[in-house]
């Protein structure tokens, strides 16, 4: 029997949170329809995470996932986390939140904008890189146009999607040429041309996306993307 691999979740556990019931589902589904390795799952809570120690706690995991649920019960715990990822080529997905934070990891520790922020934790900061949506994701479908030759579009084999959100916050338009000047890759738009997924094209493999494709599992359907990860990582651990 092969061995399995190990995956990270960072965030803080809860049955309220319907992305937490499903990526358990998400990757059974995979490793049932043999479309990918067996993944046995660690949580990482945030508050337990710091620079210090992020590497340690991360020892023997194969790829991190930084999960929906966010306000996080500690940011810094969140990125240390991504920024562990990013810095040693693990494995990583970021989605909803994840998505959210690995853009403020990316300004503040690689752009040096120390006082990058999200409105939902800090809403009187000077430098609010993430704000309200114009318009709530809660419990919406929408369709995605995913960049030409992206790793992204890659996966997807295709230059369209219709992807699951459940959220209020993204990219504050105000700072899109500051993403856009990082080392990260726009990888999707919604209709309205709002930035939805980033990648890390020097990284071997490193997505974020404002949708959660955890959520194709409770439809009982395979996500490319979750698929892409877990098979990622267990390349990884040979």
């Amino acid at each position: 029997m092969d061995e399995e691999v190990r995956i990270g979740l960072v965030g803080d556990r809860s049955e309220n949170v319907r992305a937490h019931q499903a990526i358990p589902r998400a990757f059974q589904l995979l490793a049932e329809r043999g479309q990918g390795p067996r993944v046995s799952l660690t949580w990482l809570p945030t508050a337990a995470l710091d620079e210090d120690d992020v590497a340690a706690r991360a020892a023997g995991l194969d790829g991190l996932w930084c999960v929906p649920g966010s306000p996080y019960a500690r940011m810094a715990g969140a990125l240390a986390a991504i920024r562990h990822a990013r810095e040693t080529g693990l494995p990583f997905l970021g989605t909803c939140g994840g998505f959210q934070h690995t853009l403020i990891e990316m300004a503040r520790n690689v752009l040096g904008v120390a006082g990058a922020e999200h409105a939902q934790s800090n809403p009187d900061a000077e430098m609010l890189l993430v704000t309200p949506l114009a318009c709530s994701l809660v419990g919406v479908r929408g369709r995605l146009t995913l960049v030409a030759r992206s790793r992204l579009a890659a996966i997807y084999g295709a230059p369209e999607a219709v992807e699951a959100y459940h959220c209020n916050y993204g990219l504050n338009p105000q700072h899109r040429a500051l993403i856009e000047s990082s080392p990260l890759a726009l990888a999707a738009f919604d209709d309205a041309g709002e930035v939805r997924a980033v990648e890390l094209p020097t990284h071997p493999f490193f997505f974020a996306t404002l949708f959660q494709p955890e959520l194709s599992a409770l439809a009982g359907e395979v996500h490319p993307l979750v698929s892409a990860f877990a098979n990622a990582a267990a390349a990884r651990r040979r």
